[in-house]
């Protein structure tokens, strides 16, 4: 399996339905609270170019925001 990483915020709606999202698949996942862990939101920057929430890392491939579908055939891919 690929590995996942979510850079998110406690008060991120959709940071918390992308985790549900990944415990109800079974998928272990690496957090990082860009709220509180300074480096890790400068990393997330860097990567994205976002300051938004979440930034999902699957693989190779970065998604912002929650996208269900798109995760999905991430994650099947």
């Amino acid at each position: 399996m690929k590995k996942v990483t979510i850079y998110s915020a406690p008060t991120c709606h959709y940071c918390h339905m992308a985790k549900d999202y990944f415990k109800s698949k079974g998928v272990e996942y690496q957090e990082y609270d860009v709220a509180t862990d300074l480096e890790k939101r400068q990393e997330m920057l860097t990567k994205s170019g976002q300051m938004g929430v979440p930034v999902i890392v699957i693989g190779e491939d970065l998604i912002v925001g929650f996208d269900e579908a798109a995760v999905a055939h991430l994650l099947e891919n």
